[in-house]
């Protein structure tokens, strides 16, 4: 049976001249276990799952997320020899000046643009998966 986990791609828009793509940070979290790999926060099971281990994980609430409608990918890849599957929303964080609190699962955050997210990420899943996410913002943007 699989391993199956949920989680939150978190964004913030900060405020700039810039085109309002260039502004968006994702957050990504370093474990403090095994080689402490970066990824988005993320939990066991479901919506509520994802929204409970975010706010464990990085101290972000409910409150503090927009979550995008219609934006969901689905992650293939194994872990220690057995397939695991990660479903991941899209989350805004609502005020881009909220503190990101850790939990004792990650020893590090950091917000940062894309292409440094998906340096940071390293698997490739993960790197497609953002930059589905940072296509889906822009497509949002041109509706706008």
């Amino acid at each position: 049976m699989a391993l199956r986990a949920c989680g939150f791609i978190v964004f913030r828009r900060l405020a700039s001249c810039a085109p309002p793509t260039d502004n968006i940070q994702y957050l990504l979290l370093q474990t403090s276990y095994g080689q402490h790999h970066w990824t988005p926060p993320k939990g066991e099971d479901d919506l509520t799952t994802a929204l409970r281990e975010t706010k464990e994980e990085a101290g972000l609430g409910a409150e503090d997320l927009q979550i995008m409608e219609g934006f969901l990918k689905e992650l293939h890849y194994e872990v220690r020899g057995r397939p695991k599957e990660v479903l991941y929303w899209l989350a805004e964080l609502r005020d881009p000046g909220t503190e990101v609190t850790l939990s004792n699962e990650h020893q590090s955050y950091r917000w940062v643009q894309l292409e440094d997210a998906c340096t940071l990420a390293q698997h490739k899943e993960m790197q497609d998966t953002l930059r589905a996410a940072h296509r889906y913002l822009e497509a949002q943007q041109d509706k706008q």
